[in-house]
């Protein structure tokens, strides 16, 4: 009974999530200013709070449907916990803490490295991989967190690499 593939994955999500450089989600969350969560470019149609509230919901949901019951449902809102425009910072940051926590818990909870090929059901009905389940929320973390950067940067006026000039 390994568990080297669970840990390199539980590895991953935490880098990708809340890692200590650039990349990760809640790095790039970190320099928004309150004027950049609603801000939207010139035919723009998702602000930075939409991803983050987009980025957390699937965290619930994944996690509901691959380990859990299979409770949630995007078609019934008031099953999938949510955010609201006007609430506080902080609450927004626990309540995606909480999505991430749920899912990381239920990740670690596998028992050996086989359960990462055990098919589990994904919100949409389809059966999937455990690992590739798992991979697609690492991805989807850097993948917005990116995002978040660049409508962020757009919002401040900054969207360039110093090192590149003007």
């Amino acid at each position: 009974m390994t568990r080297a593939g669970i840990d390199q994955l539980l590895y991953l999500m935490d880098q990708s999530f809340d890692g200590n450089d650039e990349h990760s989600l809640l790095a790039n969350m970190g320099s928004i200013q309150d004027e950049d969560w609603q801000w939207l470019p010139q035919r723009g149609g998702r602000s930075i709070f939409d991803l983050v509230r987009h980025i957390g919901e699937c965290k619930y949901v994944y996690e509901n449907h691959a380990f859990g019951d299979g409770s949630m449902r995007w078609t019934q809102p008031e099953t999938v916990p949510t955010i609201e425009p006007n609430m506080a910072r902080d609450d927004v940051l626990a309540w995606l803490r909480g999505g991430q926590l749920a899912l990381r818990d239920s990740v670690a909870a596998l028992n050996d490295d086989e359960e990462l090929t055990r098919h589990r059901r994904a919100n949409w009905g389809e059966k999937y991989e455990t690992r590739w389940l798992i991979t697609v929320m690492i991805q989807h973390d850097l993948y917005h967190g990116g995002e978040i950067n660049h409508l962020r940067a757009l919002s401040q006026d900054n969207d360039r690499w110093p090192s590149y000039g003007e």
